[in-house]
């Protein structure tokens, strides 16, 4: 795994052989990201990483100035990884969540400025994740909320939708409540 800017700019780690994850491709993530600084301050804003898999989006964030980052990640391999990428970091700015996304966001009091949500593509409630976010009590009126999906999916109808990116297999649904 590595990072792509930031302060954490161009660190690697190596991802346990064992991780069941799907992680974003450098490519995607760098290109979604600069898609992001055009719409956001990074400084000071929370984000949230849903279905964190390697923690890479969540050290993207911390990475490019981030005050606050939580992660939920359920499975305990990733989430093993993710808290050694952090210690050897020393970074105090991340919260993790070990545990299960869709009672996360049914429970949590929490707001964030931007929410990054990546399920596993072949999670049988995929299509509900979006309105699920979107319906939560984490947003802000102007929070950004994306979603990496297949090409499978189209949220575009979707309240708040703003856009759609694709970059190589990976796609992003960005919505912005603003909008």
């Amino acid at each position: 795994m590595r990072i792509i800017r930031g302060k954490y700019g161009r660190r690697r780690f190596d991802v346990p052989q064992n991780i069941s994850a799907r992680p974003t491709t450098d490519f995607a993530r760098e290109n979604i990201f600069n898609v992001l600084e055009n719409i956001v301050e990074f400084d000071g804003c929370t984000a949230l990483d849903l279905f964190a898999g390697t923690g890479a989006i969540s050290f993207e964030f911390l990475s490019r100035g981030c005050s606050k980052v939580t992660c939920v990640e359920k499975s305990a391999t990733q989430y093993n990884f993710i808290r050694r990428v952090r210690d050897m970091l020393n970074e105090r700015n991340l919260t993790m969540v070990k545990g299960d996304v869709f009672r996360f966001v049914e429970q949590t009091t929490q707001k964030f400025d931007i929410i990054f949500a990546d399920p596993p593509y072949d999670l049988p409630d995929f299509a509900k994740v979006p309105e699920l976010i979107l319906n939560s009590q984490m947003l802000y009126p102007d929070s950004i909320v994306i979603v990496e999906h297949s090409k499978a999916y189209d949220f575009s109808a979707l309240p708040h939708f703003s856009q759609h990116r694709t970059y190589g297999s990976v796609n992003f649904s960005i919505f912005r409540m603003d909008e």
